[in-house]
């Protein structure tokens, strides 16, 4: 792949992994050693019960760790909840947030996912907010319209252009074996761009956009090599494969 953009590369497990999911953190350090990427940065988001295991064992290495949400309160009496802070406390680098499954699943709005990146941000986490529109919005050529809303009332407003991380995911797309067309693609990442210069000046233009929903050993070069797209959100596929799983769907190892 003819590339020369800085891109990165985040693996969301979701609710899989168990601690003997350390054996493939381990051989995914080596490959990423042996291939020395020079433009794509990787980051794995598992589970958080293995999440402090994967840590230390990647803590050396270029593996980024981080989490697949968190509370958008400091800490107390709240059951279940985890805050940035104890994220930090082990070490962690990053969080995902607004994820359509939080959205749908947890009733997370859009002004909760704010909430939540501005306590992640103040906690020295960079944050990745996910965006994206369902299947009868996309029929019903809502996309920028959703979109625009979502940016709208979850992004931030003090940030810098590397702690901040955007990732259009398509509902209809994650996890059903379908694409949106390069060209839908590239629509949407330049809507959000424009979105993201309009609220953040020079620093919005600075922000990484990643494409997440279905991306997978076929796909993965082509989407990445679409204007706009710096990156991708795997769900799925960061699983299927042995040993050094997804990495083998990219990657420019020159720069």
């Amino acid at each position: 792949m003819k590339n020369n953009k800085k891109i990165l590369i985040a693996g969301n497990w979701k609710m899989n992994g168990l601690k003997s999911s350390s054996l493939m953190i381990t051989n995914l350090m080596k490959y990423i050693k042996s291939r020395k990427f020079k433009n794509t940065d990787i980051l794995i988001c598992p589970p958080f019960t293995i999440a402090q295991n994967f840590s230390s064992i990647s803590k050396k290495s270029k593996l980024m760790i981080g989490a697949q949400d968190c509370s958008d309160k400091e800490s107390g009496a709240f059951t279940g909840d985890i805050s940035p802070e104890m994220l930090k406390d082990i070490n962690l680098e990053m969080v995902i947030l607004g994820h359509s499954e939080r959205r749908e699943y947890h009733n997370e709005t859009s002004e909760t996912v704010k909430l939540k990146a501005i306590n992640a941000l103040k906690n020295k986490l960079n944050v990745i907010i996910c965006v994206g529109e369902s299947f009868s919005q996309k029929k019903n050529k809502k996309t920028l319209r959703i979109i625009g809303d979502q940016l709208k009332k979850s992004l931030p407003d003090n940030i810098s252009s590397n702690n901040l991380f955007l990732a259009y995911e398509p509902i209809w797309a994650i996890g059903s074996g379908l694409v949106p067309k390069n060209e839908d693609i590239l629509k949407v990442h330049k809507f959000i761009s424009k979105k993201l210069i309009e609220k953040y000046g020079a620093r919005g233009k600075k922000i990484k956009i990643l494409y997440g929903g279905s991306v997978s050993k076929k796909n993965a070069e082509d989407i990445l090599s679409i204007e706009h797209v710096n990156g991708a959100l795997i769900g799925g596929a960061s699983l299927k494969y042995k040993a050094v799983s997804y990495t083998h769907l990219t990657l420019p190892t020159k720069a």
